[in-house]
């Protein structure tokens, strides 16, 4: 069960749409938002770019700032000897597999020239300036911002700064992890924030405990100074048929059920 003040705001059916992959690094954001954005900054990259990727396809001059300390040359090298083992076994024989092995080629394609991935772990406050980098800092000077947090755990630690950030930000995702220890802190950023949830959705390939409390959770924050929202919660019920899919695709499907 999930606290009612998690309840997204009323919006349109018709402004919502999904971007991304139809499983994990798929999401659901306001149409709105697509055309009046100039920059999406990403925290956690791993190796799934989907969203921003069609996101891009919709806004050609929108730009792509990803920042993810992990995602190294190691990375990449490790990641390619299991993909090659995996397709000698034979394990991987579908056309979208086979070229998923080589994955690093369309990640040197998309972040080589317009858009730029750095590394560099996202940090509440910074003690090393080549291996950390601030909300605020990763923002900078940008405006008309799409910030997309998915630092496994970490986003607790930069919830104010998501904050002091609002007039800058069109719209705001953020993957919340380990839910049932940290729904007050969630629900401490929900009180002050000016930010308006429209979305949300459980991420399957976390478990949900005896009180039907997801362990993730996935959330879509618009800004209402730029984008007009009702002062209404919504009656959907999630997840949303043609919108929201299993994030694993063999795991189970779940319903969000809010307290009274």
């Amino acid at each position: 069960m999930i606290p009612s003040y998690l309840k997204p705001y009323h919006t349109n059916f018709s402004n919502l749409i999904r971007l991304g992959r139809k499983h994990d690094g798929g999401y659901v954001i306001d149409k709105r938002v697509i055309s009046k954005t100039k920059t999406i900054i990403t925290c956690g990259l791993e190796a799934e770019w989907s969203f921003e990727k069609e996101f891009q396809r919709y806004n050609r001059n929108c730009t792509i700032i990803a920042f993810d300390h992990t995602v190294n040359k190691k990375f990449w090298f490790d990641r390619f000897l299991k993909d090659f083992l995996s397709l000698l076994l034979l394990r991987k024989i579908k056309f979208n597999q086979i070229l998923d092995v080589f994955k690093y080629v369309e990640y040197s394609n998309f972040f080589g020239k317009k858009n730029k991935h750095y590394l560099k772990k996202i940090v509440p406050i910074k003690k090393n300036k080549n291996k950390q980098v601030t909300i605020t800092e990763a923002i900078g000077k940008n405006k008309d911002v799409v910030l997309k947090i998915d630092i496994e755990g970490d986003e607790y630690k930069v919830l104010k700064e998501v904050n002091k950030n609002l007039e800058k930000l069109n719209l705001v995702i953020i993957e919340f992890h380990e839910l049932q220890k940290n729904l007050k802190k969630i629900k401490n950023f929900i009180k002050k924030t000016k930010l308006k949830n429209i979305h949300i959705n459980v991420n399957n390939y976390g478990m949900v405990d005896a009180q039907s409390t997801p362990q993730t959770i996935e959330m879509t924050l618009i800004n209402p100074k730029k984008f007009k929202i009702k002062n209404s919660k919504t009656k959907r019920n999630y997840p949303i048929k043609g919108l929201d899919y299993k994030n694993w695709k063999r795991g189970p499907r779940i319903k969000i059920i809010f307290d009274k």
